[in-house]
């Protein structure tokens, strides 16, 4: 009787002060469940299919091997693809998370009337199609000497990585009083000074969630990396993609999972590091 009350005091117990109660949502929550569900699924397929023993990929699978595995970390292309996409990674979180916090720093606290046309304008990549902006950047690379090096694949990612920094900065700017700073500032602090004392102490979970999600923004492209990545800078998507289209190669699956179960360990990472820590 007791956990019976519990549970329904739980589900009667209102969200906030000013919704509705858990009970009333509760519809809402089934079907963002299922959902969930309905976008993990075919991921989620894809870790058992890449402990199969098969030649071919199978699900589910009748022999259980670390086959595929071992062939992805005893292949040169595939360890060089990896340490390219590893490389082109870190450089372009390097380079788009102080470009992307000073463009949404810039934009909050600059004057200009049109301050929203240049925010736009940042915003650009993520909103043309991507296979639009792989055949431009492959174009200037031509004449300007940069296809399949490293420097213009990293130049291309972090045109792509900086509105998403640019946009998660910006979320955690608006919720601050930028009055802290200017109380730095009146006590002879420099602009600088004021940012990196005040502002970037209460920013920082942000500037680091940014940081990360450059690098995956990186990693995880395709499309601009078929443009102007090949060779010895050839990325590890790419090679995936080449080696899908050729053939069905099993590799690919254990090298998903591999990717999968990086990335859901950095996002995760980011909701324990960079977080404020409990006042004393």
């Amino acid at each position: 009787m007791g956990k019976q009350k519990n549970n329904n005091s739980w589900l009667s117990r209102p969200v906030t002060e000013t919704q509705i109660s858990r009970g009333g949502r509760l519809w809402l929550y089934v079907i963002a469940t299922l959902v969930m569900i309905f976008l993990v699924m075919p991921t989620l397929l894809v870790i058992p299919m890449s402990f199969s023993n098969s030649q071919y990929l199978e699900f589910p699978p009748r022999q259980w091997s670390l086959r595929w595995y071992q062939s992805y970390f005893s292949s040169t292309s595939w360890m060089q693809a990896t340490a390219t996409s590893l490389k082109a990674g870190v450089l372009t979180a390097l380079v788009a998370t102080p470009l992307g916090t000073m463009a949404a720093y810039g934009l909050l606290v600059s004057r200009i009337r049109h301050a929203g046309y240049l925010t736009l304008l940042l915003l650009t990549p993520m909103v043309v199609p991507v296979i639009l902006i792989g055949i431009g950047v492959f174009y200037a690379y031509v004449k300007l000497q940069l296809v399949n090096t490293l420097a213009g694949l990293v130049l291309a990612h972090s045109m792509l990585a900086i509105p998403v920094v640019m946009m998660v900065v910006s979320s955690a700017l608006k919720t601050f009083d930028l009055n802290q700073e200017m109380v730095a500032r009146s006590l002879g602090a420099s602009r600088l000074e004021a940012f990196r004392m005040v502002t970037f102490p209460q920013i920082r979970f942000s500037i680091f969630t940014g940081a990360v999600l450059a690098f995956l923004t990186s990693f995880d492209e395709i499309i601009v990396s078929l443009f102007v990545s090949g060779g010895d800078h050839s990325t590890l998507t790419r090679n995936m993609f080449n080696a899908l289209r050729d053939q069905v190669d099993p590799t690919i699956a254990a090298i998903s999972t591999l990717i999968v179960a990086c990335t859901s360990l950095m996002l995760a990472v980011t909701q324990f590091v960079g977080k404020p820590g409990r006042p004393r």
